[in-house]
């Protein structure tokens, strides 16, 4: 099957699963070209990144010792109040 013919599928799967818009063809057909093109990269071979070059990438480290395991557990929000609600 052609890479225009995988598009041409995923795309009406979007729109039927969109409840049929009309007027959203482009905004499907991209979302389908950028999904066939995720098919086509070979597993073990990463995607091209745009980020830029000199951007250092977060790492989350986990904690080692019980301490510092107890130290990651947060505690949970408190609940917003609702507009025009005065404060406790």
């Amino acid at each position: 099957m052609s890479d225009e013919q995988r598009i041409r599928e995923l795309a009406y799967q979007i729109w039927e699963s969109e409840g049929k818009p009309a007027g959203q063809e482009d905004r499907h057909w991209a979302m389908a070209s950028k999904l066939v093109q995720t098919e086509s990269v070979p597993a073990g071979k990463p995607k091209s990144s745009s980020r830029r070059a000199g951007k250092p990438q977060a790492t989350m480290v986990p904690p080692s010792s019980p301490e510092e395991k107890a130290a990651v557990v947060k505690e949970p929000r408190k609940p917003r109040q609702k507009p025009g609600a005065t404060p406790l």
